[in-house]
């Protein structure tokens, strides 16, 4: 086991040396030069019909590309079902073969401190069962991706960035465990609410971190240049009463064909942050259309109801696996040399009774996000007032996400309103300000020609 976990370390941190990056970032934050172009069936006029509109922008997407974009969305879905059995596959691969007493044994053999055996324990659980579940990440985040062509590194920098994320996971693995395992031994007959406090704590403290200190080790942010874009982004958050005095822009296409942008962070950490792809595939109108949207989760607390919700889905998953986790135990606890909840050596288990919990929750994960993305989606268009560009953005993201999933699909698998739905969106608030339409569209015609 010591050599096993050893060598781990050492392709990590070969990895790490050998890796390339992926391209060179750009030099300079580039200002958009996109032109937005709206449909003429979605043009703004007396005979303006927001069925006619919504299908105008829906058939954008040809028959070969809704294809794929369908495959893609379905084949995430069983991928969410063969991960969830992998999971258990190798909770019982520990167990069984007694890795996980053994990887304790070894924790409290090199120092008698309990923190600390819990966090070595930790270290080794992470190494451990990232290797195992390698082949299957490897698939579904490299070669997957490559297929439907939404990534763009090459194996050595994308394994480099797997290796940054295992330093990461290792440490926060470390720290969580130690807080979690804490509160169990402290309250022995309620240990489920002790664990989900401290779980609870820990969230809140990686969500404030996390925008400055971990999304920088992937990526290069830097602060967007003077211009009409940072301009109209500031001007657009300080009207929304967000306290932004920059606006940074990192080089995702290192890595990914896809848009995206975030106003994130709490507790004075929020940052106001584009890719380098929505900066130079999108018109300037559909970049203040999706800034708007993630101002939207700012202003309207998302950050803070998701900690709620998030909290209390957790306090229900601590009392499901102490339900769960005693009668198990009680089975089979002594043939895999598991004494108590205390003992770390039955981390395996509690996890995996945790991705039981979780599994079965994904419709209630899924409803809570999907909730608070249509609220960011109806704040972006009045903030933004760019129904088009927001119809077009939600073209852009049905790449990768199916466009027209059926109701319980979409109940069930997405955890954001479908395309179809978001155009239809774009399309209502439109009919409703068509005087205010019909002016920008006359200019999108001038700018055009």
């Amino acid at each position: 086991m010591p050599r096993l976990m050893l060598d781990a370390v050492t392709l990590t941190v070969a990895v790490l040396w050998l890796a390339a990056p992926g391209a060179d970032p750009i030099a300079a934050s580039p200002e958009p030069t996109v032109v937005l172009d709206v449909p003429a069936g979605a043009q703004a006029g007396t005979d303006f019909d927001v069925e006619a509109a919504t299908r105008a922008y829906v058939d954008l997407i040809s028959p070969q590309e809704r294809e794929k974009s369908d495959a893609y969305s379905e084949g995430g879905y069983w991928l969410q079902l063969w991960g969830f059995l992998y999971g258990l596959g190798v909770a019982w691969l520990l167990l069984g073969t007694r890795l996980s007493a053994r990887m304790r044994d070894l924790a409290t053999r090199i120092t008698r401190r309990l923190p600390l055996q819990t966090a070595l324990y930790a270290v080794l659980y992470v190494a451990l069962t990232t290797l195992l579940v390698f082949p299957l990440t490897l698939y579904q985040e490299f070669f997957r991706e490559h297929q439907y062509g939404f990534a763009t590194q090459t194996l050595g920098p994308w394994l480099g960035d797997q290796g940054m994320g295992l330093l990461v996971n290792v440490i926060l693995a470390a720290v969580a465990m130690m807080l979690v395992y804490a509160a169990i031994r402290r309250m022995p007959r309620r240990w489920w609410v002790g664990g989900a406090f401290a779980a609870m704590f820990f969230f809140v403290v990686v969500n404030t971190i996390a925008p400055v200190y971990i999304a920088p080790l992937f990526n290069d942010y830097q602060t967007l240049d003077a211009g009409p874009t940072r301009d109209g982004i500031l001007s657009m958050a300080h009207a929304n009463g967000i306290p932004a005095d920059n606006v940074y822009w990192f080089d995702a296409s290192r890595q990914t064909t896809r848009i995206s942008a975030n106003v994130s962070g709490l507790l004075g950490t929020m940052r106001v942050a584009l890719n380098d792809n929505l900066l130079k595939e999108t018109s300037p109108q559909e970049i203040e259309a999706v800034m708007a949207h993630e101002m939207g989760h700012y202003v309207l607390n998302h950050a803070w109801e998701s900690i709620i919700y998030f909290s209390l889905l957790l306090l229900g998953g601590f009392a499901f696996v102490k339900w769960t986790f005693d009668k198990t135990l009680a089975r089979w606890g002594q043939r895999w040399g598991v004494s108590g909840v205390a003992d770390t050596a039955g981390l395996p288990l509690l996890l995996a009774l945790f991705s039981v919990y979780f599994f079965l929750m994904t419709p209630v994960f899924n409803a809570i996000i999907r909730t608070a993305e249509t609220e960011a989606d109806l704040f972006a268009l009045n903030a933004s007032r760019q129904p088009d560009a927001f119809a077009r953005v939600a073209m852009r993201t049905s790449d990768y996400r199916k466009i027209e999933p059926g109701p319980l699909e979409e109940l069930i698998f997405n955890h954001h309103p479908s395309g179809r739905t978001r155009v239809h969106m774009s399309m209502q608030w439109k009919s409703q300000h068509l005087d205010e339409a019909a002016s920008g569209d006359a200019r999108e015609v001038a700018s055009n020609e």
